[in-house]
C-alpha cells in the first residue's frame, strides 16, 4: 500500500512537473488583418520571382511546426467585418458586424484573453499599425456596439488598464459633447498614469521612468496621416515600424517584472493595401508583418519552452486571386512599383498643382515609367496605355473618374495604374471589400500543437489560455 501511495503521488508530482515546463508563461498573438491564405501565398511567391525562379520564398511564420485553417464568419453574415471577427479572436464569441466586445445583442460585456492574462497577473499589451482604437486591436480591451465609437472606445482604453499600448495615434482623441470628460484622450491617459511616447527612440527614454507606456508614431509623421503607420512600400527612414512596435511590446511588458506577458500585435495595413487592391502594397506589407514576427520569434529562441506564438488572421480581404486564367503570374514586376497607389494619387495631386492644365502627357508618361516601370520595364497593351491617356486627360479636363475604397480614394490615374499593374502581374481581385475566405493560423512554442486542422476562429483564444493555464473569465 505504502509503495503505490509513493508510486502515485511520484506520477502526481511528474505530471504536475511537465505541465508546469510546458506552460506558456510569454504569449505572442500576432493578427494580419485581412490576410488570407493568397496573401500570404502571394507574398511567397513574390519573393521569389525577385529572386529570379518559380516557387516561394517561405516567410518565417509559414514554416512555424502547427499549422490550420479557420472559418471567420460572423454571428450575422457569412462575411465578417474586423470588429465581429476581432471579437471573436479575442473573446471566443461571435458577434454582429460591427460590434466591440459584447455578444450579438449589443449588451452583454465579454472578456479578452488579455483581461484573462492580466487577471492571473501577467504583464499585457496591445500594438498596431493602425490606430489603437481601431476594431481589431480594440476587441481586446474595449465594450461598445458600434465600432465607430473611437472616443468611448480610447475611454476603454484607460479602463482595461494594461500595461503598453501602440499604434500610430488615437482616432477621435477629443469629444466636446463628453461633459464628464476631462480633456482629450491624451489628458486622460497621463492623469491615468500613462506616459505617452511619440516615437521609438522617445520610447526607449522614457521607458525606464514609466510605469505604464503608449507609443505612438512621432507628431512629423501624423502630420500626413495619424490614422495608421506608414506603408511599408512608402516607408522613410524616420518612419515607426510594426517590429518596432514588437520590441518595444516585448521591453515594455518584460520591464513588468510580472508572472510572463501577452502581447497582441496587429498588421493592419495588409487590410488597407487589399481593399485597394494594391498587390505590391499587400505583399510588402505582409513581408513587413513577417519581420515583426522574427523579433518575437528571437525572444522564443531565447525562451522555447515558455514562449507561444500564434500567427492569424481576422478575414480575408479583396478576393486576390493568384492568376488570371492564363497559366502565368508575373508577380516579378510588382517589384517596378515604387509607392502604394494611395502615395502615388497624392503624389500626382501634388504633380498636377504644380502644372496644373499645363501638365502634358510627356511628363505623366516619365513619371509613370519611373514609378511603375511602364513600358520602360515591361511592355503595355495598347488597351493598357489607351486607359492611362484617358485618364490623364479626365484629370486635366476637370472630370477625373478615381475610385474610393474604405480607406482611400485613388484619383483617375493612379487608379488606371493600379489595375494595369495588376493585369500586367496575373493578379485578380473579386472585390474592394471581405471575403469568407479561410485564413491561415500557424503556431509554434509551448501549446502550439492544439493550432492544427480546421477551426473556427472563436476557438483560438480559448486554445491560447488553456496553454497559458489563464482562466477564461
Amino acid at each position: 500500500m505504502k509503495k503505490f501511495f509513493l508510486t502515485a503521488v511520484a506520477l502526481f508530482v511528474m505530471a504536475v512537473t511537465a505541465f508546469a515546463e510546458g506552460r506558456a508563461k510569454y504569449v505572442f498573438y500576432f493578427i494580419g488583418d485581412g490576410m488570407g491564405v493568397n496573401q500570404v501565398n502571394g507574398t511567397e511567391t513574390y519573393l521569389a520571382a525577385v529572386e529570379g525562379y518559380i516557387g516561394t520564398v517561405p516567410l518565417q511564420f509559414a514554416q512555424f511546426p502547427y499549422t490550420g485553417f479557420v472559418t471567420t464568419f460572423s454571428a450575422t453574415n457569412g462575411v465578417t467585418d474586423s470588429a465581429a471577427s476581432g471579437t471573436a479572436l479575442a473573446t471566443g464569441n461571435k458577434t454582429k458586424n460591427g460590434v466591440i466586445g459584447m455578444l450579438a445583442d449589443q449588451q452583454t460585456a465579454v472578456n479578452s484573453v488579455a483581461v484573462w492574462a492580466k487577471k492571473a497577473g501577467a504583464a499585457v499589451g496591445v500594438g498596431t499599425s493602425v490606430t489603437v482604437n481601431h476594431a481589431t486591436p480594440a476587441s481586446f480591451y474595449a465594450h461598445r456596439p458600434d465600432r465607430n465609437m473611437y472616443y468611448e472606445i480610447g475611454k476603454d482604453l484607460i479602463t482595461a488598464g494594461f500595461d503598453f499600448y501602440a499604434g500610430s495615434d488615437f482616432a477621435n482623441p477629443e469629444n466636446k459633447d463628453d461633459a464628464a470628460a476631462t480633456g482629450s484622450l491624451y489628458d486622460q491617459c497621463a492623469a491615468a498614469g500613462y506616459t505617452i511616447a511619440r516615437g521609438y527612440k522617445d520610447f526607449q527614454k522614457k521607458l525606464k521612468k514609466s510605469d505604464r507606456i503608449i507609443l505612438f508614431q512621432q507628431e512629423k509623421d501624423n502630420a500626413g496621416d495619424h490614422s495608421s503607420l506608414a506603408y511599408a512600400i512608402d516607408r522613410t527612414g524616420s518612419d515607426m515600424t510594426l517590429q518596432d512596435i514588437t520590441r518595444a511590446g516585448i521591453s515594455a511588458l518584460t520591464k513588468q517584472n510580472k508572472d510572463g506577458f501577452f502581447l497582441m500585435i496587429e498588421g493592419g495595413k495588409i487590410d488597407y493595401a487589399c481593399h485597394a487592391n494594391d498587390a505590391a502594397a499587400a505583399f510588402k506589407e505582409t513581408y513587413d508583418f513577417d519581420k515583426a514576427i522574427r523579433v518575437a520569434y528571437e525572444f522564443y529562441e531565447q525562451h522555447p519552452d515558455e514562449t507561444l506564438i500564434v500567427v492569424t488572421a481576422d478575414h480575408e480581404t479583396g478576393g486576390i486571386v493568384l492568376g488570371r486564367g492564363k497559366y502565368e503570374l508575373h508577380t516579378d514586376l510588382l517589384k517596378y512599383q515604387k509607392m502604394s497607389a494611395e502615395r502615388y494619387s497624392k503624389h500626382l495631386e501634388q504633380l498636377y498643382k504644380k502644372y496644373g492644365k499645363k501638365l502634358t502627357w510627356e511628363q505623366v508618361e516619365k513619371d509613370l515609367k519611373a514609378n511603375w516601370g511602364f513600358w520602360d520595364k515591361f511592355k503595355l497593351t495598347d488597351h493598357q496605355t489607351d486607359r492611362l491617356k484617358k485618364a490623364y486627360k479626365n484629370l486635366t479636363e476637370g472630370h477625373d473618374e478615381g475610385s474610393e475604397n474604405l480607406y482611400s480614394t485613388l484619383n483617375g490615374i493612379s487608379d488606371a495604374a493600379r489595375r494595369t499593374m495588376a493585369e500586367a502581374a496575373m493578379v485578380g481581385w473579386q472585390s474592394g471589400g471581405h471575403s469568407n475566405g479561410y485564413v491561415p493560423v500557424f503556431a509554434i512554442g509551448a501549446g502550439a500543437e492544439a493550432f492544427t486542422g480546421k477551426m473556427d476562429n472563436t476557438f483560438i483564444a480559448g486554445k491560447i489560455a488553456d496553454a497559458a493555464g489563464w482562466d477564461k473569465e
